[in-house]
């Protein structure tokens, strides 16, 4: 079987897959993973808020979104956005917004569910005196949050974050059902193109597999730097 296999048709493809198809999937992961920890930060911060409304509205929205598969959410946002955004402008016809920019605010909403969580783990970790030690040297809570506590819960869930990371850069490829051309759906394009679909799926799956494995590898050594420092 392997005797069959025609490794040349990797060789051709490789500046199509990695300068077109990694690229996009790289981009889209470095800003999902920036754009879902700002949210989810906000959204840890709601949660904990002595305010019940606050912490009310941000936990359905995490158990809403934590509680659908990701492909449907991916589906909602391509089809509803448009039709969002013409409520929302007031336009007389649905807005263009393109399949990055739907997949970009697909991920950032759902990503965010997730990072949230951590964010929150992070922060309880934080002895409560810190907080009270804070505010009697007149402190206020924002600063309190910016100055004292979020930079010690950031480096405490660094390796969970990264981890969360590695896991989104893997869910990106769901985009492949848009017809997006990320690393997958570029490798799913050369594979129906040439009629190679056994090789070029095997491909992707090693790269996956070595840029997964790598990125685990950092982030355990991350781990354990951390836990010496401490």
């Amino acid at each position: 079987m392997i005797g069959s296999f025609d490794f040349d048709v990797i060789r051709r493809s490789l500046p199509y897959l990695f300068l077109e198809g990694m690229r996009f999937t790289l981009t889209l992961t470095a800003l999902a993973a920036f754009g879902g920890l700002v949210f989810g930060t906000l959204i840890a911060l709601m949660r904990l808020s002595s305010y019940k409304v606050l912490g009310r509205i941000a936990g359905f929205y995490v158990d809403f979104i934590r509680s659908l598969p990701l492909v449907l959410v991916i589906f909602w946002f391509y089809f509803l956005v448009p039709y969002i955004g013409q409520w929302l402008t007031g336009a007389s016809r649905p807005i263009t917004v393109g399949a990055f920019a739907s997949s970009l605010i697909t991920f950032i909403a759902f990503e965010a569910a997730y990072f949230s969580e951590i964010m929150r783990a992070g922060i309880q970790s934080i002895s409560k005196g810190q907080p009270a030690a804070a505010s009697a040297l007149g402190l206020t809570y924002a600063q309190s949050m910016r100055y004292v506590v979020l930079p010690q819960a950031f480096r405490n869930m660094l390796p969970v974050l990264l981890t969360q990371t590695i896991v989104l850069f893997q869910d990106t490829s769901l985009v492949y059902v848009l017809s997006i051309p990320d690393f997958l759906g570029a490798a799913s394009k050369v594979a129906q193109r040439d009629g190679r679909l056994v090789e070029m799926y095997l491909f992707a799956a090693l790269v996956y597999f070595v840029i997964s494995c790598v990125a685990s590898y950092g982030v355990r050594r991350l781990q354990a730097r951390i836990a010496i420092v401490r």
